[in-house]
């Protein structure tokens, strides 16, 4: 299935980041959002990354306006009704997207593949209110967009192999790292591991086992540091299956397996302490330690994809 024209429904940061990269491999990309003020904001900011990519020699001023002439931006949606390709990014809510896609869905071609972004909602749940659901399909990017090359790629019940295979093709075609979920299960693959090591974590720091700062280091100076190189199945194999045998046959009945939000997260949910956003999450962002907490993170996981992957 040929792609070439992609719709990104969403100008949010997710979305004009994906926008941007599927621009830089020279496919027409329209950016739809109902708020003018998205769509300013989307230009404003792709306008600055090209100009930083500029500035740091990634690429010429001419490739630079080549990119942006493969962007345009809209409110409307008659956007929709020649692309081969939509990726919806929109708000993290059931309801608002069943209604997106019931609406578009009969407004794209019959052979335009739907794809949703989310983090965690069901595809069949979406795909539900989808007309033709056999090329609706889970794309899940994950933020930096520009850094982490991974994407998820979930099957519903109805999906299409086709379809399947053409997001993947996709994803190889923009430089990506692409894994097929076969099943549609809630979180897909990596949520449902970056949750189960957050359970054990916030478990750990509740039971006064180690302080926060301790488990933050245990992941980024050990295992994050392994797992940089090397998946679960790869270090077990490495580590010899015998001696993860016989831990499993202590470890695994004294692991925390509790089917309730962590304590310490509601807590902090509760009293509006979401993070970065609120500036004071687990840790305190004020004063201008949410830029520069942002800031830190972007260049250390570039200098990871420099030395790994570039």
């Amino acid at each position: 299935m040929n792609i070439n024209k992609i719709v990104i429904a969403g100008a949010g940061t997710m979305g004009y980041s994906m926008a941007q990269i599927f621009a830089q491999f020279h496919y027409q990309v329209m950016i739809y959002d109902l708020s003018d003020k998205a769509i300013e904001n989307a230009k404003k900011r792709i306008s600055e990354n090209i100009d930083i990519l500029i500035d740091e020699k990634e690429i010429t001023s001419q490739q630079g306006q080549e990119i942006m002439s493969y962007l345009s931006y809209t409110t409307s949606k008659d956007c929709f009704k020649d692309c081969d390709l939509v990726v919806e990014n929109i708000i993290e809510n059931v309801d608002i997207k069943k209604s997106f896609y019931k609406d578009i869905s009969q407004i794209v071609s019959e052979n335009c593949i739907l794809a949703t972004n989310t983090s965690g909602i069901s595809i069949n749940e979406l795909a539900s209110s989808v007309n033709k659901p056999e090329r609706f399909i889970g794309m899940h990017w994950f933020n930096p967009c520009h850094l982490i090359l991974l994407i998820e790629i979930i099957k519903g019940d109805n999906t299409r192999d086709d379809v399947a295979q053409t997001i993947y093709q996709l994803s190889l075609d923009i430089h990506k790292k692409p894994v097929i979920v076969q099943k549609d299960v809630l979180g897909f693959a990596a949520n449902r591991i970056q949750f189960a090591v957050l359970r054990e974590a916030l478990f750990l720091v509740e039971q006064g086992v180690i302080s926060k700062e301790g488990i933050d280091d245990v992941m980024k100076y050990g295992l994050g540091f392994r797992y940089a190189c090397l998946g679960p199945l790869e270090v077990a194999d490495l580590g010899g299956l015998d001696t993860f045998y016989h831990i499993s046959d202590y470890l695994m009945q004294d692991l925390c397996d509790s089917h309730e939000i962590p304590r310490s997260l509601k807590e902090h949910f509760d009293k509006e302490e979401y993070g970065v956003k609120a500036k004071k999450g687990f840790y305190d962002y004020q004063d201008g330690k949410d830029l520069e907490v942002v800031q830190q993170r972007d260049e250390k996981l570039l200098k990871v994809f420099e030395a790994l992957y570039k």
